[in-house]
């Protein structure tokens, strides 16, 4: 292996480490995927994640300095295929393997962008908000999947946007005392976090539950080698999306709500069976 290669594998490894070190779930979800794919999508989680440190975690710098710094790093490391940081350099070689879209990248570092602004999400904020910081990961990461498929790509487009919506809004109804207490923020339009209660949490959960259902009709039509990892990904997100349906706003509005690991592992073994019967 040569130098450059021993570079670029080292810097995807890096990558991989941040995975395994910030989510067990996307990990498990990860190594369920065909090994091909294994790689490209530790990058582009190595990337969404350091940029969503910058604003969520380093409370005692400038964040918003930092992140500028950030895109400029991440524009010089896509024009000229080369960053001495790790997580930029291997996202840049998915990017230019890929053909993963200028405008995913740009609309993902407008939303976290969004983070380091104090205020309230009207309708246009909130859906400018999640098709940046979510849709346009499984964007990217069907880019991965569809190996240069553009047919296949512009038919799961609008599914794999809808998917990536779910999982985010299940974020946000998760979390929504963590992100009022320690953020001030509170992203679904027109609410009020005093005022959250059970009827404003089941027009949430409609909304959430439309979206699941039209991501699942995407993941069938998958190439199979993406599937079983996409797939248990959505059956994690939809066990967490019941558990919370199931529980009052109170206890929203109390507790974190949590998917235990003997339970993750059981909705792995259950969708590696539903995937070898080709049920999925």
């Amino acid at each position: 292996m040569n130098h450059v290669a021993l570079f670029d594998q080292t810097t995807l490894a890096c990558s991989k480490l941040i995975t395994t070190r910030y989510s067990t779930s996307f990990t498990l979800g990860i190594r369920t995927l065909d090994k091909r794919f294994h790689l490209p999508v530790y990058a582009v989680y190595g990337f969404v994640r350091w940029a969503d440190e910058i604003v969520d975690t380093f409370h005692r710098h400038d964040k918003a300095a930092l992140f500028q710094d950030f895109k400029r790093q991440t524009d010089e490391a896509l024009r000229e295929r080369l960053s001495l940081n790790p997580v930029l350099h291997a996202f840049q070689l998915m990017v230019h393997r890929y053909g993963i879209d200028q405008e995913f990248i740009d609309a993902f570092l407008r939303s976290m962008e969004m983070d380091l602004e104090d205020q309230s999400y009207n309708q246009s904020l909130y859906q400018e908000y999640i098709y940046g910081s979510a849709e346009v990961v499984g964007l990217m990461c069907l880019r991965i999947f569809c190996e240069g498929d553009k047919a296949l790509f512009e038919r799961l487009r609008e599914p794999a946007r809808r998917l990536g919506s779910a999982f985010q809004k299940v974020n946000f109804l998760r979390d929504i005392r963590s992100d009022y207490e320690d953020r001030g923020r509170v992203y679904f339009p027109g609410v009020q976090y005093e005022r959250f209660d059970d009827q404003v949490k089941r027009e949430i959960e409609e909304d959430i539950l439309a979206d699941f259902e039209a991501g699942y009709a995407g993941i069938v039509q998958l190439p199979r080698a993406a599937r079983l990892g996409v797939y248990l990904a959505y059956v994690y997100y939809l066990k967490l999306f019941y558990k919370i349906r199931q529980l009052p706003a109170t206890h929203i509005l109390g507790e974190r709500v949590r998917v235990p690991n003997n339970t993750k592992m059981l909705l792995l073994l259950g969708s590696y069976f539903r995937y070898r019967l080709r049920a999925i």
